[in-house]
């Protein structure tokens, strides 16, 4: 197969256009932030905290509808042993945002936090902030892996080029976009991005369906043709499997940067509360192309096709169906705007995980406890350089390791089991400290390591209830392998005894302290003598000793709104009741 010089023309494009939009954006980002009084580097964060219900619903949504999740939702339901029944990113991360815009985004943007560690930082110290930062690290980098690493082997089915080449491309041009622009150019090319996907995916879509190697999927829905029905089912046994895999979706999907990143940019908490739910139903709507291309591959005879004899199941290619189908049930000019979706969402996706980890570093990990001197100037060199050396990081990542998809499973697994717990006790549990917090890292880690992580051969240390070894063959060498499954839920098991140990040892050491059988003297982290006072929870000022963060400035939550599609939707009323901390906002710490 050569190369298709009609692909990379429609590649070409298709970066040009959002390199385009990416740098009017950061033109845009420049003139408004000439107007602001808020810092540069906060404005690159947060955007000025006037992204719009329009722009801010669509880069929300394509936050979470990246490359994984539209390859990742066609596999699940093209897999015979899985189907539509273990297809739950769409529900699982719907469900999550509206978690999150219910409990989440409101306190979160009332009291105009910059990052999600910023909390963290307030109540427990620099050193446990920095201690946070690193699984929250492991997740963008690794993310951000993969779906690069999903992108050149897409682009290599349907067009004939350098894996390697694609990849770099690629990431280049976000991290460049992502460089000069910061959250406007992330914002406004994800609208596009968006666009893309929907389009890209849509007009494919009858396309497949009308070939003629391809059963009807309504009757393949529910009986074998060509293989086992693509709604698939749970099995009795794995049903506690299932439940773990669905809690860690929904729960485990709120504590991302990526997300507060788009919550703290909102001009009201209202308005991070609607674009959450909104979002939530985009996430729905953009999932139903991609489950009708995996019932399309489940429901395709190919020996009929030029693909071979072969189904991609039995070739291992299970997790390119939806490129596969592209290219062989497509004609090639409806498969470049195939192409175009893919690489789409996984551009859309790269950049705000790029965004999100340097946005973290610079703020939380260099301003705050490395150099609480530092100029605006600074931080926002800080930021690009870091916005390279982390592109650079998940690029190397995803042309060199063979098992980031692995990665990327454990620290969503450490997201889940180590962070979510903790913000739980930092925005709604009165009373939590630094020793509760360690307590709650390391009985997490413990727990969740414990268990094994098959995908990167990490063998358990601990056994739960109901495991079973299973065997699969590897495609190019043909070994069996072996490997333990746990069918206990052993992850919400983690994040619970982790939200457990906080809590406990937290009010433990206070109790110990302050009753006076522990003396002062060994509260070394001065988590429970020096540090608290009644109202803790309701001061964005602190002032404490040597290891304390002093964050007497937390940005104001502003009435500015940009001059979007949101001055539309709402007047100045949404803002005077929602725009300013009031004591009923820290209700939930009373």
């Amino acid at each position: 197969m050569g190369i298709h010089v009609e692909g990379l023309v429609a590649i070409v494009i298709f970066y040009v256009l959002i390199l385009f939009v990416g740098i009017w954006a950061a033109w845009k980002n420049k003139a408004s932030g000439d107007k602001e009084s808020m810092d540069r580097s906060e404005n690159i964060m947060v955007g000025g905290r006037d992204i719009g219900l329009f722009v801010g619903v669509f880069t929300m949504t394509a936050t979470w509808v990246g490359g994984g999740y539209i390859n990742g939702t066609a596999e699940y339901v093209y897999l015979p042993d899985y189907g539509l029944a273990w297809a739950q990113a769409p529900f699982g991360y719907a469900l999550s945002l509206v978690v999150g815009g219910l409990f989440f985004a409101k306190p979160m943007r009332s009291r105009g936090y910059v990052t999600m560690l910023d909390p963290f930082q307030q109540l427990y110290g620099k050193r446990m902030g920095g201690l946070l930062f690193i699984p929250a690290l492991m997740g963008e980098i690794f993310w951000s892996a993969a779906i690069l690493s999903a992108l050149g082997a897409t682009l290599s089915v349907i067009v004939d080029i350098n894996i390697n080449m694609s990849v770099v491309i690629s990431a280049m041009i976000a991290i460049f976009y992502t460089l000069v622009g910061g959250l406007y150019s992330v914002a406004y090319t994800d609208v596009v991005q968006l666009f893309c996907i929907f389009l890209g995916l849509w007009i494919s879509v009858p396309f497949a369906m009308s070939n003629p190697a391809v059963s009807d999927i309504t009757v393949s829905a529910k009986e074998a043709i060509h293989q086992s029905p693509w709604l698939g089912k749970i099995e009795p046994e794995d049903k506690w499997l299932w439940i773990d895999n669905f809690c860690l979706l929904i729960l485990g999907g709120i504590p991302w940067q990526v997300y507060f990143q788009r919550v703290l940019s909102a001009s009201s908490a209202t308005y991070a509360q609607v674009l959450s739910f909104l979002a939530a139903f985009g996430c729905l709507v953009m999932a139903v192309p991609s489950v009708l291309i995996g019932a399309i591959g489940a429901s395709t005879d190919w020996n009929q096709t030029s693909y071979g004899s072969v189904a991609p199941k039995d070739k291992d290619q299970s997790d390119m169906i939806l490129p596969i189908v592209l290219q062989y049930l497509c004609p090639p000019y409806v498969s470049f705007f195939g192409l175009g979706a893919v690489s789409a969402a996984v551009m859309s996706s790269a950049d705000s995980s790029i965004l999100s980890a340097s946005s973290m570093f610079a703020r939380n990990i260099y301003q705050l406890a490395i150099r609480q001197s530092a100029s605006d100037n600074e931080i926002v060199w800080v930021m690009r350089i870091t916005i390279f050396v982390f592109g650079a990081m998940a690029t190397a990542m995803a042309l060199l390791t063979g098992s980031v998809y692995g990665l990327w499973y454990l620290s969503s697994d450490l997201v889940y089991v180590i962070i979510f717990p903790q913000l739980i006790s930092v925005l709604f549990i009165k009373g939590t400290n630094t020793y509760g917090s360690v307590a709650a890292y390391v009985v997490g880690l413990f727990l969740r390591i414990g268990g094994g992580e098959q995908y990167l051969k990490i063998p358990p240390f601990i056994y739960y209830p109901g495991w079973v070894v299973q065997e699969r063959v590897h495609h190019t060498t043909g070994e069996v392998e072996h490997f333990v499954q746990q069918r206990f839920p052993f992850k919400t098991v983690a994040m619970l005894f982790s939200f457990l140990a906080n809590v406990a040892v937290s009010y433990l050491t206070k109790y110990l302290f302050e009753s006076g059988i522990l003396s002062h003297k060994y509260d070394f982290l001065d988590s429970v003598v020096s540090k608290h006072s009644k109202d803790i929870m309701d001061k964005t000022t602190l002032v404490g000793n040597h290891d304390n963060i002093i964050l007497s400035e937390m940005a104001p939550v502003k009435q500015a709104l940009g001059a979007t599609l949101v001055g539309t939707f709402a007047h100045n009323k949404v803002h005077s009741d929602d725009g300013e901390s009031s004591p009923e906002d820290f209700h939930c710490d009373d």
